[in-house]
């Protein structure tokens, strides 16, 4: 046994909390391809960790509370393995538990994971919606939409996610394509400092998809997110079209799934077919950048798989939307395992939870050395 492992076996869970807590966006958001109004800010669950010697830890948090209570009495150490984070027991605390260690240990939970990749790192801000669509009885326009830029830009961000695809839904094809292209070209010569990425949440088609990026082609496109469901055949002829065009735009997919796994692997509640097939593409170098969800993949799980998408030329950026703490859990896995090539943010703050330790500054994000995750969760009572 390590001297790390003996020091988390004096610990035992004493108390399992559980809480609501509420993130508030800086501003109402929109519509994407797919889905209306994403609102204000969402509500989740989180579970507050207190051993016997009073060492705490907390994080995002799901399931039931009979699920969890059976943990109470356990030493922390039969709680966490150091090769491989959370035991898969005891994964609905994947989160907490990792806090947890981190304050035993007093390390970050980069430290954890070996410190191998940087702790400053680029961040996007993804919370451009069609805002342009909106209100929808006077919408604002594109000009609506540079100014939920510029709210972003003034808060730190030096990379926007825009969402396109208005054709799918919203607008009529023409009419969506259009506006998609003058949004994109908008941006760009309001913030030609600024990293520009897109996503169609798969609602594009091959001759969308071709027609857009031969229109916005001088905007110097960092990627483009789920263009259409992914399938060889189109994201092939999609690289042919952008080799003409000279587009360098990186391919980023994944994140959407048809189906589920029936059981929790390595891959968390993705299906084995999912993963196959993105990985057979990104063989061929259809897919540069995988988008998988934190949270369906699992934070422990995500560490184990890191090396099997480098060994693959696979660079990652796990989805985190909609909730306000989940960049900061990426922002530690990147600077724990490396190979996320920026992190999706989400701007705004929650109720309760201070973010201050993570300096945020000219598009980079800075990741503390502090215990855990370094997010202070406020003093509560129950």
């Amino acid at each position: 046994m390590t001297d790390a492992q003996r020091t988390l076996s004096d610990h035992r869970i004493a108390r399992i909390q559980k809480f609501v807590l509420q993130d508030r966006y800086p501003r109402s958001l929109g519509r994407n391809a797919r889905l209306g109004h994403h609102g204000s800010g969402g509500s989740y669950q989180v579970r507050l960790l207190t051993t016997d010697k009073s060492a705490r830890g907390w994080g995002m948090s799901h399931g039931d509370d009979r699920e969890v209570e059976r943990f109470i009495g356990w030493k922390v150490s039969d709680l966490w393995d150091p090769q491989e984070g959370t035991r898969p027991e005891a994964y609905l605390l994947d989160i907490p538990v990792h806090d947890l260690v981190g304050h035993i240990l007093d390390v970050p939970v980069f430290t954890l994971f070996g410190s191998k990749g940087p702790n400053r790192l680029p961040i996007y801000s993804g919370a451009i919606y069609f805002d342009d669509l909106d209100p929808e009885d006077n919408p604002g326009g594109i000009k609506r939409i540079l100014s939920c830029c510029q709210q972003d830009y003034e808060a730190g961000y030096r990379a926007f996610k825009l969402k396109i695809g208005r054709g799918f839904r919203w607008m009529s094809k023409e009419e969506g394509l259009k506006r998609d292209i003058d949004v994109t070209l908008a941006v760009r010569e309001r913030f030609p400092d600024c990293r520009i990425l897109v996503d169609a949440n798969d609602g594009y088609t091959l001759e969308d998809a071709v027609r857009y990026l031969t229109a916005v082609a001088d905007c110097d496109l960092f990627w483009l997110e789920e263009p259409f469901p992914e399938n060889r055949d189109d994201l092939l002829r999609l690289k042919e079209a952008m080799a003409r065009l000279g587009c360098k735009t990186l391919i980023a997919d994944g994140e959407s799934r048809s189906d589920q796994s029936d059981k929790w692997w390595r891959y968390g509640a993705y299906s084995q077919k999912h993963i196959d097939n993105l990985y057979r593409l990104a063989e061929e170098k259809l897919v540069d950048v995988f988008v998988l969800d934190l949270g369906i993949v699992g934070f422990s799980n995500w560490r184990l798989i890191m090396p099997e998408l480098e060994r693959a030329g696979v660079k990652a950026s796990p989805h985190t939307w909609a909730w306000i703490p989940r960049p900061f859990y990426v922002a530690q896995l990147a600077a724990g395992v490396g190979n996320v090539v920026i992190v999706e943010g989400i701007p705004g703050t929650t109720e309760g939870v201070d973010y201050s330790a993570y300096r945020f500054t000219q598009g980079l994000l800075t990741v503390p050395d502090l215990p855990g995750f370094g997010l202070k969760l406020a003093e509560r009572d129950g």
